[in-house]
Formats: structure tokens, C-alpha cells, sequence
């Protein structure tokens, strides 16, 4: 018996209309004028409401070829549920206005059979955006093809269990036939997000907060989830996503397959240049063989 998860977001963090959804997408992922490549095997993308970072998200989504892709695992980081480790979904279907996702119950089973993760109850997943955001674009990149997922809820978890899950989902990597969708904003600045950290000789606090996120993606961008760690030690930038993020990290270092990050697009929801002010930062990455060679 099928088990829906809802749409919950549709109708006001992006249309619930199908055909306005689509065409929209459509012309995002065009005016990228990127290449499809089969040699992306994940992405980073943002995950606020369209109106914000749904352009951005275009530049990762854009590098999917969808033509050996039967499964894509979404890690999305918790913004509701408190929890410390990771947790699988208990529905079968995620709704999308384009047309409905079906969760590869094998690989739920597999994961389960770890005793590592927990189960989202429906209404969890249903208030959490940070994996739902991702839906719309992975319906219209695989629109006539048939795919699976794997949805993910990535929670506070210690730099041991960020390892530890990694170890567990590196295997996944070295199959060409799954795709990796990691859920992350940057940072979030103003006194509402509790963060206002700012260096002057940047100039306008904007362009501090730019400065603060290209570190950060130079740090993700080299592989190494323990730069990466050291980065949000020393910056305390607040990129909700990072334990999705380091997740990741940990599963490209154990996996077989070299592969590198680039990051390839930047944008910021408002230009901060007071107190007053707030805003949130949202960037996209490719995560591709490295040299395109395999295992």
C-alpha cells in the first residue's frame, strides 16, 4: 500500500501549478547553458523557495545526465526534527507538482539492516523543505525516465557519526547508476540568524559574508571533510547544510571513485550592508569524476 508524502511546500515556496512549475525550470536549466555530463555523480544545491535560490539551484541540477541514473539519494539537513543521528522515510511516494518520486524501498531495507538510522515519522518529513526543494528539479531532469530515491534527513550529528554514516554510504558512489542530491544553503547573516560576525576591510557587509562563503567552498572544494571542519571551527559560518555536506565529504573519501567538487554558482537574497539588515547565501556545485577516470 502506498504511503504519500505531500507536497507540502507547493503552492507557496514554489507553483503548485505543473505546467507553470515546468516551464519555469525549463528556462532556468536553459539559461545556465551548461553541458549535461555523465560524469557529474552528485551535486550541492540550495534549498529556500524558488523565488530565492531557484536560480542558483538551476547550475547543479543542469549538469545531470539522467541517461544511466535509476536512483538519486537526497541528504538533506533537519530544520524541525531534533535528532542525532540519520533517518530514513517511512513513505513510499514524495509528491511533486510534475509528477510523483518513488523511494527505492530495497535500498531503505539496506540501510535499515545497519541498525544506524532512524525512522522520519510522515509528519516530519512533510514539515521538513530541505529535501523537498530538491523534488521539483529532479521530476523535470529525469521527466520519461524512470528513477528511484532515497531520501536522507541528516541530523545534528557529532564528527564521529558524520564519519561513521559516510563509511556506510560510500559504497553507493562507485555505482554510475546513483546520484547524489547533498541539500545546503550558506551563510545566514543578521541578528535574527544570530550571526553577524563581519570584517571590515572587505568592505560593504555583504561582500564580508561573500568572502566568508568562498572559503568555505574552497574548503569543500578540496575534498577533505577534516579542511572542511577546520573551516567551520575557525569561521563558525552558518551553512545549515554542513553535516549534509561533511556527510558527503566522508563518503567520497572512502569510496573507490575519484571525484572532485566545483562550485558554479554564487548568490546572496539581499545585499546586507547594516545591523538592520539580514540575508542568506545560496551556491551550487558539481561533484564530477575526477579526470574521468573510475574505478
Amino acid at each position: 500500500m502506498e504511503k504519500v508524502r505531500r507536497a507540502s511546500h507547493a503552492g507557496s515556496w514554489y507553483f503548485d501549478n505543473p505546467t507553470k512549475l515546468s516551464e519555469q525550470l525549463e528556462e532556468w536549466l536553459r539559461l545556465c547553458g551548461l553541458t549535461k555530463s555523465g560524469d557529474v555523480r552528485g551535486i550541492i544545491a540550495p534549498h529556500a523557495g524558488y523565488f530565492y535560490s531557484g536560480r542558483t539551484a538551476a547550475y547543479a541540477f543542469a549538469n545531470i545526465d539522467p541517461s544511466n541514473i535509476t536512483r538519486v539519494f537526497l541528504l538533506g539537513p533537519s530544520h524541525y526534527c531534533v535528532t542525532s543521528n540519520c533517518a530514513l522515510s517511512t513513505a513510499t511516494v514524495y509528491e511533486t507538482p510534475i509528477r510523483n518520486l518513488h523511494v527505492d524501498l530495497e535500498v531503505n531495507e539496506q540501510l535499515k539492516a545497519t541498525q544506524k538510522f532512524e525512522l522520519m515519522d510522515i509528519h516530519v518529513d512533510e514539515a521538513e523543505h530541505s529535501m523537498e526543494m530538491h523534488l521539483p528539479y529532479i521530476a523535470k531532469v529525469f521527466e520519461g525516465r524512470e528513477v528511484k530515491i532515497v531520501p536522507i534527513l541528516i541530523g545534528a550529528l557529532s564528527e564521529e557519526n558524520q564519519a561513521m554514516y559516510g563509511q556506510i554510504l560510500s559504497k553507493y558512489v562507485d555505482d554510475p547508476n546513483n546520484f547524489f542530491c547533498v541539500s545546503s544553503d550558506f551563510c545566514h547573516w543578521g541578528l535574527r540568524f544570530k550571526y553577524v560576525d563581519y570584517v571590515k576591510e572587505h568592505g560593504p557587509i555583504y561582500k564580508s559574508i561573500e568572502a566568508l562563503d568562498k572559503l568555505g567552498m574552497d574548503s569543500i572544494e578540496s575534498g577533505d571533510p577534516d579542511t572542511f571542519r577546520q573551516y567551520l571551527s575557525e569561521s563558525k559560518n552558518t551553512i545549515c547544510g554542513s553535516r549534509s555536506i561533511s556527510v558527503f565529504l566522508h563518503m567520497l573519501r572512502n569510496c573507490s571513485t575519484k571525484i572532485k567538487i566545483e562550485f558554479l554558482s554564487y548568490e546572496q537574497s539581499n545585499q546586507c550592508r547594516t545591523i538592520r539588515d539580514s540575508g542568506v547565501s545560496y551556491a551550487s556545485a558539481a561533484a564530477k569524476i575526477d579526470g574521468s577516470s573510475s574505478i
